[in-house]
């Protein structure tokens, strides 16, 4: 099969960041990456262009990394406390999503994308939890978010049987 090496004018998820020279299938760089406008053949005139393009990514590069160190800061001053409904015992209704915490993150005033709130499980119980907030490769953040009862908690008879064998 015939590879040919290009020059990647912007990032490309999976192949690589502006300004690297790589070598993908003849058919994939002709059909796709040079035409959207992605990479350019690898010509003499071209790799004169690769310090300027590298120079061009170590700014972006820069400026992503003080942006998520900023957005960093903001987070780690954000408190956050879901009321939720409860039944018998303490026992939630229903969970709270990365999708929820998500929207209080937005609500309290942080722009944020989505992708960036990891939640491994959904919470189903009530106390203190926290979630990763993964902003760049560099910058992550541990965002702790309290879970409390909107209604007062009710015992159960079982609680209450072994609160009086105590």
């Amino acid at each position: 099969m015939a590879n040919t090496e290009i020059l990647l004018l912007q990032p490309v998820e999976g192949l690589g960041g502006e300004g690297d020279q790589v070598k993908v299938r003849a058919g994939y760089a002709r059909n796709f990456l040079l035409p959207k406008g992605f990479a350019a053949p690898m010509t003499v005139a071209n790799r004169k262009r690769v310090d300027a393009l590298r120079k061009r990514r170590a700014e972006r590069e820069a400026s992503e990394l003080n942006g998520a160190q900023e957005l960093a800061k903001k987070l780690e001053a954000l408190s956050i406390a879901f009321a939720v409904q409860t039944g018998e015992g303490g026992k939630m209704f229903g969970a709270i999503t990365a999708a929820d915490l998500h929207a209080k993150i937005v609500e309290a005033g942080v722009e944020l994308d989505k992708k960036k709130v990891h939640l491994y499980t959904p919470i189903k119980t009530l106390g203190n939890h926290t979630s990763k907030i993964k902003l760049h490769a560099e910058v992550s953040v541990e965002l702790s978010f309290d879970v409390v009862s909107e209604n007062i908690i009710e015992e159960t008879e079982d609680e209450e049987a072994a609160d009086g064998e105590s």
